[in-house]
């Protein structure tokens, strides 16, 4: 098994770029020569010098009128999934609780939905096999400090036992086995990888992939029916398809033609999110019409008893200007307070009879918003 961190290519879906030195010496037309995912493998081409891109095509078509029942199955069953059950009352989140719920659901049925659908559009290369159930691959002790002590391409040609001991285990979404290539992918689909920018997270999800990758072909040698495989290769998809970086293992959604070997894979996915997304946000609405409602009838009868405590009492100041002198307005607003009170009590009031009638008057009052010292 070769280790070599893998070069990648810089086009987007449906396009590559090309070495102009692999081309020569190996013939980019020929299936065995394609650059590689992040990973490692034997036909990783080194440092390739990118050309602009060219139209890509793969020996395997799929369109979405082939998979469109099966893809609406799925969809039916991912919703049907999310609307099942009925969401705990929460205090905080009141008459909303049953769209925080939908949202949860959503996440975590989006990401099924994407594996199931990965599989049933790889069908269409018959060299592609997925594996989709019981995938605990062990996190073996040596592999672990093997991955955190080197760089990824120096562990070139390492191939682990995976009974070695080992600490804990790491589940894939999937693993593609490209027996024509005998090559192994490990998969990890994410819905989006936003949540995962500013946490380490993304970086401990790759050491388990990689140290993953190391006992995998002896894994699928002892648990796959001796199924051989000399190269592996690990991917993070991306399930809202934002920028990718194959050479950190970060794949989009819309580049899966070229893991599959299958020309409009990617389509077909986007076709299944745009119609899940549909129906998803049909249910939101329901449910967001539903809480409004509510709402609404909260607030009129709870307004219809608060109003009288609430009521706006007439204004103290004439804004249109003064119609009493100050010594009327102040003896005024005395009378306004708690008449239990005596009026003068508090230390910051003068009384009237000591205010200085050589003291100028107010003669305006400025009511607006808000504005910086000096510009009045």
């Amino acid at each position: 098994m070769s280790t070599n961190t893998a070069s990648v290519p810089c086009g987007e879906v449906l396009r590559s770029t090309t070495n102009l030195v692999g081309n020569a010496a190996t013939g980019f037309g020929h299936s065995g020569s394609r650059p590689r995912p992040f990973g490692f493998g034997r036909n990783a081409l080194s440092a390739p010098a990118c050309v602009p891109a060219v139209l890509r095509r793969h020996p395997h078509l799929v369109r979405v009128a082939d998979v469109e029942a099966d893809l609406d199955v799925l969809i039916d069953r991912a919703i049907t999934a999310i609307t099942d059950g009925e969401p705990a009352e929460d205090e905080i989140l009141g008459h909303y609780v049953h769209i925080a719920s939908l949202v949860r659901a959503v996440s975590f049925r989006e990401g099924k939905l994407l594996e199931y659908a990965f599989e049933r559009v790889a069908r269409a290369n018959p060299n592609v096999l997925v594996l989709t159930q019981s995938l605990k691959l062990p996190l073996v002790k040596a592999a672990l400090e093997a991955v955190s002590g080197n760089d990824w391409s120096s562990l070139d040609g390492i191939k682990l036992d995976c009974e070695s001991p080992a600490k804990g285990s790491y589940t894939p979404d999937l693993i593609v086995v490209n027996r024509a290539r005998h090559t192994a992918y490990i998969l990890d689909l994410k819905r989006s990888l936003a949540s995962y920018g500013d946490t380490s997270r993304l970086e401990e999800l790759k050491t388990k992939m990689m140290a993953s990758a190391m006992v995998l072909p002896d894994w699928l040698y002892k648990t796959q029916k001796r199924l051989m495989v000399d190269t592996v290769e690990v991917a993070i998809v991306d399930g809202a398809s934002r920028p990718s970086d194959h050479a950190t293992g970060i794949w989009a959604l819309s580049e899966i033609d070229d893991l599959l070997e299958i020309d409009g894979a990617a389509a077909c996915m986007a076709e299944l999110r745009r119609r899940f997304g549909a129906r998803v946000q049909q249910l939101l609405e329901v449910e967001a019409r539903k809480a409004i409602g509510v709402d609404e009838r909260f607030v009129t009868s709870a307004g219809d008893a608060v109003a009288p405590l609430i009521a706006s009492k007439p204004p103290r100041i004439n804004l249109n200007g003064p119609s009493r002198t100050f010594e009327e307005e102040m003896a005024a607003r005395s009378f306004d307070e708690d008449l239990d009170r005596a009026p003068w009590e508090e230390e910051r009031f003068e009384r009237l009879d000591s205010i200085d009638d050589d003291e100028p008057r107010p003669v305006f009052f400025r009511i607006g918003y808000a504005r910086r010292p000096g510009t009045h």
